[in-house]
Order: C-alpha cells, then structure tokens, then sequence
C-alpha cells in the first residue's frame, strides 16, 4: 500500500528526542542519498528543514530496495518510526539527534537531474536561477525570504487593520498621466486606437477615497513602471499603499511607526525605537550632500568657503567667483591611504561627471601641526583656520570639493560613500530609520525652463506658503516626507491638495495646460468641487523592506517570479510575440523596421 502522503505527520525540520518511539510519516524531496555497507540512507527535505532516513535491507527489504531508486529532487513520502542516532549526531542539523528508521517509501515523482544542487551556496548564474526559478525557490534561502515577504504583508495589514483601515481594491487597467515614469500601455480592442495604462501607483483613485469619505484607506498593492532596471527596480513592483482623511503630517508619519515596527517585530524578531528621528530636506543636502542620507557613520560635509576664499588655490577661486561655494570632507585616520586610493577615489569622482577632488593630509611637522601631499602647498597659510573649521587632526585626510551647491552636493556625496566604504566604516548590523521631511514642492530646470515636482503634482504646500504660490515658488515648502532606512529611500507621502484652486494653481505652475489637465485629471478636478476634506498618505516600496530585512543586494532576490534588468522573465520568455490576427483585431501595425527586424531574426 502507498504511505498515504496526505497523513503527514511532521515537517522535517521539527523532529526531535521528544519524539523518538512514534511512528511518522514524512513528504519532501529527496536532498540526497547514500549507501553505507549497505544501509540506504537519504535526507528528506521540505521548506522546515532536512531529517535523515534510513533503510535497512535485513528488516524493510522491500523499502530498501525502491529507496535505492531515489535520486536528489524525486519527490517522495515515507513512513517510519523515530530513533535516536547515538554517537552519530549531527550538530549541523536541528534534527541531528535523531534519524528514521524507514519501513515504507513511496516516490511520487520522479526528478530529472537538476540543473543546480538545491543549496544555499550555489554557483548557479542568476540567469540559470531564474530560468530553473521553480528549483531556485526550493533553496532554504530562498524559502525563508519568501515567507519573510509574507510575514512582512500580514504585519502591515493587521497593523493598519488594527487602526481602522479599510482594504479597497484600486482598477489595474485606467489612463495614461503625465509626469513620472512611462506607463505600460495596454490597447483597447472595443475602443481601436486606444489604451489603458496600467498604474504606477494607485495615487488618484486613493485620494478619491477620501472625498468619498472612506477615512481611511490601505492596500497592499501591484504597480508598473515601464523604465530602465537597477538592482532595486522592476517593472511591476509591489507597494504598501495609504491615505487618511483629516490628518496633518504627523499623523500618516505615526500610523506608518506602526506598522514599520511591527514588520521589523514580526519579520526579523528586532524591536526598532520610536519615533524615529526626523530631518529637514535642507539640513540633509547640506550635512551628507543627499536628501536620503545614511547615518550609521560620519564624514559630514563641512563648509569651508570663508576659509577657502583666504587661499590662492585658482580651482577654489574659480569657482567661489561664479558665485559657488567650497565644502570638504574629513576623513579620521584618512592620512594612511595611499596615493593609489587617493587618485583612485578622484578619477571615479570624474568618471561621474566631476572635475577632481583636491586632497591634503594632516601631519605632525618639524614646528607643529601642517598639512601634506595634494594640495598643502595651496593651503598651508590658512592651515590653522582649515583645522578649526573642519575639527581635522594628525592622521586625517581632508577631500574638498568647488563648485555649485548641487554639484558639491552630488560629488561629495558620492565621495563621502566611497570613503565609508573603503575606511570600512559602515555597520552591517545598525538599522537606521530616519524621516526626510520639508522638502521644496518644485525643482527647477535650467534645459527646460519649467518647474518640476518633487514628490507629484498633488502634494500640498505649507499654508504659510501658498501665497509663494504666485509670487516665488522656488521657494515653497511642501507637507512632503520619504522615509529611508539606511541611506535607502523606503516610503514616500505627502499631504495632499484638497482645494480645487490651488490644485489648478500647481497644474500651470507645471506647464500642464487646462486643456492637459481636462483631458488627464477632469475626474479628479471636478471630486474637488464637493467638500474635498484634507487628506495625505504615503507608498511604502514594499520589495525593499523584503529586500533589506532579508540583507539581499538585489530585488530579483526577494519577489517569486522577476524580472531581469534586461526587463524579460527567463522562465517564460516574457515578453513574447502574439499572433498577427490579434494585433489586427486591436488595430495594431507595427512599424516597418519592426517588421524587418522580425523578418532579419527568422531568416
């Protein structure tokens, strides 16, 4: 008779002393198999862990013999009774105490060989990985992160549960907006000639929740972004998606606290304190050069204009008389890098568009504390106001940087990164959750001419600058906020516009004409006219969270099925040709050099 695999008894991780004398009966996959003086043994594998199961031909000789059939990955089922190993244990294994003594096997499946051992040290290429995804997934790893991912989504949902929130599905097929990334395009066969797109974010339909007085809104939620991949970027992503009625800041900032602890609780096991600190966009640009700075470690950016407008150095003069600004970093014990690091460190500052990166030593000479190497000949007559400003002390390095306030923001930031990492100053054991708040509501664009969005075109200014609305809006501060973790953009909100005027208003501001805006926000102008309450929210990216509780380098790590950075699925060759009847039926035709293109790859 089959060992009836639907009476499972245990998981194969959960065997132990206690149960040493009970009758078992165990399902998995077959980890692997050996023969030892003629004894069968193989380990038994599920998601739980590995228990060891042996087969003795003298008493099972029946059992015996069908184990000897079993190779690595043969799906299987066995009954058995629970014994103690003795001085065989196995400390490398939470079952190691114990083994099976098999009387009976079933396989219910055979396994052709795979094409990687189902072990957390693999070799496999990514792209062997998730072409075979179905036997990566089997990876204990992989096992453990998937369910990290379920652990984290039910943390979220039963937290803002907990707080009133009401689950609401938002459409997936709507219309295509402007600002932001590319939609992906979905055509329209009962309208030719016309397209959904599919949702970069759930933003619109949400607030419109909130005019119809739902209060308050969460969804755990898919979103598309047909753009260029990185490590943590995929063209559908999932997203912790909320919005509240009546509320200020604070109060989305707090439910959020919430449920980012009790992920970290509930994922991880790790009690994170709260509240968690907050910073000005501005005070983070000046200190770390960045508005998601990482905090687990120092090398602040200091400024040292007045210091540096005293020298004769002609890069420093240069650039204070266009009216830019001189800002440095010091880097504790930098004065034992080698010109090979400090070179180094320059050519990649030029590699990402910057002119080079001055550096000075601090060193103990003949008549007291000077500078050396680099450029300590320009600086050693201000050497002593250098060291006041900067805090610098023998041993240090100093890296300065000229020029506009965002270019030494951007370069800085890169170098003040790279010396974390090469001074081996970040902790990988540190959690550091930080609100960015106050953000500018626009950005300026000198290619354009026009202003730009921060956050989006639905972010509410401060009160006390709407009238910079019309008369300086360079200058008004938005109710906007990200939280980062680790220097990682986590979750981004705002409190949102709920006055039809001053959406208007933000829409010509940014170049959307009202016929643009007719044609793209009509639904959401005219909920305005009927006592829109105030209202904000915020989208936490969920994959990141995953992603870092996790410590993965990668999102394709953390999500079942992904994408590459090709933007293709290796396991079903997604992205694909359809059938041409389908694209006539859909109005379709595609452009001659697609066609000849497709034409060139069949021949």
């Amino acid at each position: 008779m089959a060992v009836p695999y639907n009476k499972r008894t245990h998981k194969n991780g959960e065997l132990r002393a206690s149960h040493v004398g009970q009758e078992v009966i165990l399902v998995g996959w077959a980890h692997n198999y050996r023969d030892l003086g003629g004894m069968a043994f193989i380990d038994i594998r599920d998601y739980t862990g590995i228990t060891q199961v042996k087969f003795n031909p003298q008493t099972d000789p029946i059992a015996h013999k069908l184990a000897g059939t079993v190779r690595r990955e043969d799906c299987i089922a066995v009954r058995g009774n629970v014994i103690l190993r003795g001085d065989n244990v196995n400390p490398k294994l939470a079952t190691g105490e114990i083994e099976v003594e098999g009387h009976e096997i079933d396989v219910l499946s055979k396994s052709d060989t795979p094409p990687f051992a189902v072990e957390d040290d693999t070799d496999a290429s990514e792209d062997a990985r998730l072409k075979n995804r179905v036997i990566d997934l089997r990876r204990p790893k992989m096992q453990e992160i998937i369910r990290l991912r379920h652990r984290l989504a039910k943390a979220a949902r039963d937290t803002f549960a907990a707080q009133d929130f009401v689950e609401i599905e938002t459409p997936f097929l709507g219309k295509s907006t402007p600002e932001g990334a590319r939609d992906y395009l979905v055509p329209s066969r009962v309208y030719p000639g016309k397209f959904f797109a599919l949702p970069q974010s759930p933003q619109l339909y949400k607030q419109l929740f909130m005019m119809a007085g739902f209060d308050r809104y969460c969804q755990i939620v898919r979103c598309f972004r047909d753009e260029d991949l990185r490590a943590d970027r995929q063209p559908e992503f999932t997203q912790v998606d909320l919005e509240m009625a009546f509320v200020q800041v604070d109060d989305v900032l707090e439910a959020v606290e919430a449920a980012v602890a009790t992920m970290f609780r509930e994922g991880i096991g790790l009690e994170v304190p709260r509240p968690f600190p907050r910073m000005s966009y501005h005070e983070a640009m000046d200190r770390f050069g960045i508005d998601r700075p990482d905090l687990r470690f120092g090398l602040e950016l200091l400024d040292i204009t007045e210091v540096a407008g005293k020298t004769d150095f002609s890069i420093f003069k240069e650039a204070l008389d266009k009216g830019g600004l001189v800002k440095c970093i010091v880097a504790p014990g930098g004065g034992d890098l080698t010109r090979k690091v400090t070179d180094g460190l320059a050519d990649e500052v030029k590699g990402i568009g910057g002119g080079g990166l001055p550096v000075t030593k601090v060193v103990q000479g003949d008549n007291g504390v000077e500078l050396s190497t680099g450029v300590a000949k320009f600086l050693q007559p201000v050497c002593d106001e250098l060291l006041a400003a900067t805090g610098a002390k023998v041993g240090d390095a100093i890296f300065f940087m000229p020029g506009t306030y965002a270019d030494v923001c951007k370069y800085l930031h890169f170098v003040r990164s790279r010396l974390g990492e090469i001074l081996n100053l970040i902790p990988d054991d540190e959690w550091n959750l930080l609100w960015v708040v106050d953000f500018p509501m626009f950005e300026w664009s000198e290619e354009d001419k026009r202003f730009y969005s921060l956050h989006h075109p639905f972010t509410a200014p401060r009160d006390e600058d709407i009238p910079m609305l019309d008369t300086d809006p360079g200058k008004v501060i938005a109710k906007a906020y990200d939280l980062t973790l680790n220097g990682i953009e986590m979750a981004g909100g705002s409190i949102r516009i709920h006055s039809r005027e001053i959406q208007s208003k933000v829409f010509k501001l940014l170049g959307i004409s009202d016929e643009e805006a007719h044609e793209k926000f009509q639904f959401l102008m005219d909920a305005l006219r009927y006592g829109a309450p105030p209202h904000g929210g915020i989208a936490m990216g969920f994959d990141r969270w995953v992603m870092m509780m996790a410590k993965c380098d990668s999102l394709r790590d953390v999500i079942a099925f992904p994408k590459t950075q090709r933007a293709v699925c290796p396991l079903t060759n997604a992205p694909g040709e359809v059938a041409e009847d389908q694209l006539v039926e859909l109005g379709i035709d595609k452009r001659p050099e697609v066609k000849a293109k497709e034409a060139k790859g069949a021949s």
